[in-house]
This record gives structure tokens, C-alpha cells and sequence, in this order.
């Protein structure tokens, strides 16, 4: 599994130039899922992400939560973080989870990111997106687990 969690002013999703979600200050994940995964492993690493300390605090240092400053969540979809570029130019996807089980592993951590009480949105499964953005800091996590 792997994310990028990018801490945002804003974000937003459109899909045929129509607004699906959008979001305020807080973190922008695109998520991807390999054959290995398993439940276990999402739902601890959505645990994580919801830990990680990323905001600033009074001292500019960063030592806060998303849940420590009640952010919002976007939450998308994007099987090619699990590209392997090693071989050719043209990118290979073999190590992504089959389509189903990456839905049903999608779904299991938009869940969990929910269950946190703050305000999450997310894209839409195997849908061609556009995602705007504005990164905060600039602060880009990636997280393999």
C-alpha cells in the first residue's frame, strides 16, 4: 500500500468539469493498493495517517494532527502510485491490486479516515479525475507500508 498525504489550504475533484468533493485546510491522500494488501494493513495505516503530526503548532514546529486541528480529508484513488518504472519507458502496474479487491480495500480506509469524526470527502473509484490542489508548506508525505 502506498499514500501521499499532502497537506492543503484547499482541495477539490471534479469529474467531467463537475465538482465532486472538495475540501479546506487539511490533507489531500491519493492512495494506492498492491496484490499483497490486506484489511489489517489499511486500517493501520489509516490509523497512522490520522497521527501523523504534519501541522504546525504556536512554535511553527510540526507536532499536530489532523486530528488536533479538526482538518477535512480528501480522500483519491490512484492505482498508479504503484508503477514500476525499472523496466521501459512505459511504466509497469503488475504489482496493483486487482480492480475489485482495490475498491474494497479503497472503500475499508475511506471508512476507517471517517470514523475519525472529521469532515471527509473522496473521488470516485476508477474514475478519470481532476484534482486541484493548494499545498500548504509545500508538506508531501509518502508512505509506504
Amino acid at each position: 500500500m502506498k499514500a501521499v498525504i499532502q497537506r492543503v489550504s484547499e482541495a477539490s475533484v471534479f469529474i467531467n468539469e463537475k465538482l465532486i468533493s472538495q475540501i479546506k485546510r487539511g490533507f489531500l491522500i491519493f492512495v494506492g493498493f498492491a496484490k499483497e494488501d490486506n484489511q489489517n494493513q489499511v486500517l493501520k495505516t489509516a490509523e497512522k495517517i490520522l497521527k501523523l503530526r504534519i501541522f504546525p503548532d504556536e512554535k511553527k514546529d510540526m507536532n499536530l494532527s489532523i486530528k488536533d486541528i479538526r482538518g477535512e480529508i480528501l480522500v483519491v484513488s490512484q492505482f498508479t502510485l504503484l508503477a514500476d518504472t525499472k523496466g521501459a519507458n512505459r511504466p509497469s502496474f503488475i504489482k496493483a491490486a486487482p480492480r475489485e479487491k482495490a475498491k474494497f480495500l479503497y472503500s475499508l480506509f475511506v471508512e476507517k479516515i471517517k470514523s475519525s469524526g472529521l469532515k471527509v470527502a473522496s473521488g470516485i473509484f476508477g474514475e478519470t479525475m481532476k484534482v486541484k490542489l493548494v499545498n500548504e508548506g509545500p508538506v508531501t508525505i509518502l508512505l509506504e507500508e
